[in-house]
């Protein structure tokens, strides 16, 4: 089978915090791994972790596998990382020093991902650097998570629209949990989110995938994942 997973450096933000970022990140990593390709993530900044706790990238390597995970700066707060950083009395988030190991990492690495902290815009430092500024420096397309209920609809159109104004490139959507049970919200927003994001809809993970173990979590990313993010998922009408 020839490879179809995604590859070069692609950015992913969320809507929001508790979206599906991670469980999204390791979905794309497995299917990349399982077309053979060589995969890096990055995480320029984890915050509400203490020092020599498990991170998300501990959860992307659980559910992926053989994934080189860097990480770049790590706040005890659940915040911002700047404000996180500040209240730390640490340095942060050195955007130079992220974009120069995310390049080294292409060099070697068929798929470099690189996940945010919360949304789009969310600061870096105290100047307002933010996940934006990382990916224009990079040129790296951005693939946006957003949540599957009400409220979605204005929050995927707002960071999409930010991307825009950027001169980024949206690769498209993915759900990034979506529940068994969906409410009218939810199943609504399923045909709506490609139209208010002018982008297109990639997936819809069901919700607690991040629980599964390895073999069904790649079962599970291959059907929710459409073929662009190396998935079998079908497009929506």
């Amino acid at each position: 089978m020839g490879s179809t997973s995604y590859r070069g450096i692609l950015v992913v933000t969320g809507t929001g915090t508790e979206v599906g970022k991670t469980v999204t990140t390791a979905a794309i990593a497995a299917l990349a791994l399982a077309d053979g390709a060589t995969v890096a993530v990055v995480k320029p900044a984890q915050t509400g972790i203490a020092a020599g706790e498990p991170g998300d990238l501990a959860d992307v390597a659980r559910l992926a596998g053989d994934v080189t995970c860097v990480e770049y700066a790590r706040y005890p707060d659940p915040l911002a990382p700047a404000t996180a950083a500040r209240r730390a009395g640490l340095a942060p988030i050195d955007l130079d020093e992220v974009v120069a190991g995310v390049r080294g990492l292409a060099a070697t690495h068929d798929l470099v991902l690189v996940e945010g902290a919360g949304g789009l815009l969310v600061w870096f430092d105290e100047v307002g650097t933010n996940l934006g500024h990382l990916a224009m420096e990079l040129r790296a397309p951005v693939l946006v998570v957003a949540a599957a209920g009400l409220g979605t609809l204005n929050a995927t159109a707002l960071t999409c629209e930010a991307l825009r104004v950027r001169g980024l490139d949206c690769l498209g959507v993915v759900v990034g949990s979506f529940p068994a049970g969906p409410d009218l919200a939810a199943a609504c927003n399923l045909a709506d989110l490609s139209g208010v994001a002018a982008a297109p809809l990639l997936g819809v993970l069901p919700e607690k995938l991040g629980g599964a173990a390895r073999p069904a979590f790649l079962d599970a990313a291959r059907a929710a994942l459409d073929p662009v993010l190396g998935g079998s998922w079908p497009l929506l009408s």
